[in-house]
């Protein structure tokens, strides 16, 4: 970036004012200087860039079509570092903690154990987002996202909590005992995937496997689709962790096991956590301390302690 070039900031600060609020006025006050003041820093700027930012032909004065695209970026990059500076200074500590998660992995690890967060830290506000779309952390939104991966997330941290391998699996009513050493012949069956992924098709596409499109595919929310598979409904894809005990009671049948090491991470942005962040870090960590299993049984991993 060549800063020499750049207009003044102050002249920029006024320009986004004026965007922001609609009119000289406005943004005056916003500012705390005369409407005058913002007028004059506005045309600075359009002779600093030899472009006409508003159009003054009106009783009102309107944004031209440059000046709405240097309007859209002046107010995001102002936006951004205005939210960053209230995480770095605590002033968003009342914001709700953001927390993305899969709605499996919500369902089955995160919502059994949040009471103990709860009662150890009553006044955090939480929002959970159960969704399988990866989300994009950033000040002023989602804080901390628990992904199933291999933990390559370029730009953002990540930590194991949970591994578990993939598994296909299947309940008995529908599949019996028979045995698959040929996986081409689950394409006879219906196929259960979570929604918002493609973790069936692209598994299998894996595989060389290729799926009868006769058969259909459904598409539901985590904790639906494993549901669906104790039914009978069809083949499913998902993490054994959340299966273990369907698979000891008998209820399904692992039909094929993803040998890679993967797991669900703990991911969040680089630098300074604000202070609810790093308080449902510090939990989440602990839930995971015990190097043997959780109390539900799901194998853990234990990560080393980060300052």
């Amino acid at each position: 970036m060549d800063w020499n070039t750049l207009p003044s900031l102050a002249a920029l600060r006024a320009f986004a004012a004026f965007a922001d609020r609609g009119g000289v006025q406005k943004a005056g006050a916003a500012l705390n200087v005369s409407h005058a003041a913002i007028s004059q820093q506005i045309r600075n700027l359009e002779a600093d860039l030899g472009v006409t930012l508003l159009d003054r032909s009106g009783r009102a004065m309107t944004l031209t079509a440059d000046g709405q695209r240097l309007a859209d970026a002046v107010l995001a990059g102002f936006g951004a570092v205005a939210r960053l500076c209230d995480e770095l200074t605590g002033r968003d500590a009342d914001r709700p903690l953001m927390v993305s998660a899969t709605p499996s992995f919500a369902s089955a690890w995160l919502m059994p154990r949040l009471a103990s967060f709860r009662a150890a830290h009553p006044a955090i506000s939480l929002m959970i987002d159960p969704t399988a779309e990866v989300k994009t952390l950033g000040p002023g939104g989602i804080d901390v996202a628990l992904r199933y991966g291999s933990g390559d997330w370029p730009g953002l941290e990540a930590e194991l909590l949970v591994r578990s391998p993939i598994a296909l699996v299947a309940a008995t009513s529908l599949v019996g005992d028979q045995a698959f050493s040929d996986l081409n012949e689950l394409r006879r069956f219906h196929w259960l995937q979570e929604l918002g992924t493609n973790e069936a098709s692209e598994w299998f596409a894996r595989l060389g496997v290729d799926r009868d499109e006769r058969r259909g595919l459904s598409s539901l929310p985590g904790n639906l689709m494993i549901e669906a598979a104790r039914q009978g409904q069809g083949i499913a894809i998902t993490a054994r962790v959340f299966v273990e005990e369907d698979i000891a009671a008998g209820r399904l049948r692992v039909l094929h096991e993803d040998v890679r090491q993967k797991g669900y991470y703990l991911v969040t942005r680089p630098g300074v956590m604000r202070p609810p962040l790093r308080d449902f870090v510090r939990w989440l960590r602990r839930q995971v301390r015990d190097p043997g299993t959780s109390r539900d049984g799901m194998q853990v991993a234990c990560p080393p302690p980060r300052t």
